[in-house]
């Protein structure tokens, strides 16, 4: 089992999060929609911040329930049975609520799906002879996004599949990382090294993408360290939007385990290559084979690979927690 020592990084991830999903009775019904994933799992190693627009906006407790109308690209927020158009109250609690989110430093958002105010996708929008497509956006998150264009955000439903909560998390921690780097002396050197730490995360995630970032590393002198920082930052997590798959991470974790082959004894290797096989055959899970390079690499002190965001514990972390809805292995 995950060891229930492990605590987040100091200070903790601070994610955003629709309070109805922590168990606040917030709905236009009065009722909550708790995760117990988000809850009793995932919120032990993150700081939560809670939003409800609707009630933070004043809609109160319980209230009618609401629905978008009209045009998809700027839908209006109308209660369903009285019409009332409430798009303006909610624009302005948008607009100023994201304002107020810019302190707080989230590293990633957690909507409620298909809500009206927080859904970031498919989310119900009626036209003016009555038809329903699943088209729009809820028009908080709507502003969110738009406000913080490079903050990972996922809804709940989901964060069900496994592979989708491991891939949003580990956005969420290499957002946080890069964030991190900005607030130290930014250097071309550091975001260098910054490069160098996270190459086999890159190549897991789009081999082009790490190329391409190569090149922005290689033509450091070109910009200033700011800007090179940011321009980094950018191109990471649009390469981080690419999920990860047996597929691409195979070939990542032979390149590593090529790097050991003369430090590796004969059954060591056998040892080791099976491991990625069974990974490739789908007979054992992604922290298997990542969990004994770690520990080859440790135990052979391999500078070139030591500080590999790809092998580190955070990342070990974040995979546990995606192999299973109860998040932990047992």
């Amino acid at each position: 089992m995950l060891d229930e020592t492990c605590e987040a990084v100091s200070p903790p991830i601070r994610l955003g999060i629709s309070r109805c999903l922590l168990g606040e009775e917030v709905r236009y019904d009065g009722g909550h929609k708790r995760d117990s994933f988000l809850v009793e799992v995932l919120g032990r190693f993150v700081e939560w911040v809670p939003v409800c627009p609707e009630v933070e906006a004043g809609f109160g407790v319980p209230r009618e329930a609401m629905r978008l109308v009209g045009d998809p690209r700027r839908p209006r927020l109308v209660t369903v049975h009285s019409a009332r158009d409430r798009t303006a109250e909610m624009a302005r609690f948008s607009d100023e609520r994201v304002r107020e989110l810019e302190v707080l430093d989230l590293s990633g958002f957690i909507f409620k799906k298909d809500s009206p105010s927080c859904g970031i996708e498919r989310v119900p929008v009626v036209d003016r002879a009555g038809r329903s497509s699943r088209n729009g956006v809820g028009l908080f998150a709507r502003a969110f996004m738009a406000h913080f264009p490079l903050i990972p955000v996922e809804e709940e439903g989901r964060l069900c599949d496994p592979v989708l909560r491991e891939h949003f998390i580990e956005r969420v921690f290499c957002y946080r990382r890069w964030r991190e780097l900005l607030k130290g002396r930014i250097t071309r050197q550091a975001v260098g090294d910054f490069h160098l730490s996270h190459t086999y995360l890159l190549l897991a995630h789009s081999p082009a993408h790490y190329r391409k970032l190569g090149r922005l590393v290689a033509n450091a002198h070109r910009y200033r360290p700011i800007d090179l920082a940011r321009r980094y930052g950018a191109g990471l997590l649009k390469a981080l939007k690419t999920p990860a798959t047996v597929r691409t991470h195979v070939p990542v974790l032979r390149r590593i385990a090529g790097h050991l082959k003369g430090l590796l004894n004969a059954q060591e290797r056998d040892e080791l290559l099976g491991v990625i096989e069974d990974y490739r055959r789908g007979r054992s899970p992604l922290v298997v084979p990542i969990t004994l390079l770690q520990h080859y690499v440790r135990a052979y002190d391999v500078a070139a690979l030591r500080d590999q965001v790809y092998l580190n514990p955070d990342r070990q972390k974040l995979i546990l927690l995606g192999l299973r809805p109860g998040g932990l292995l047992s």
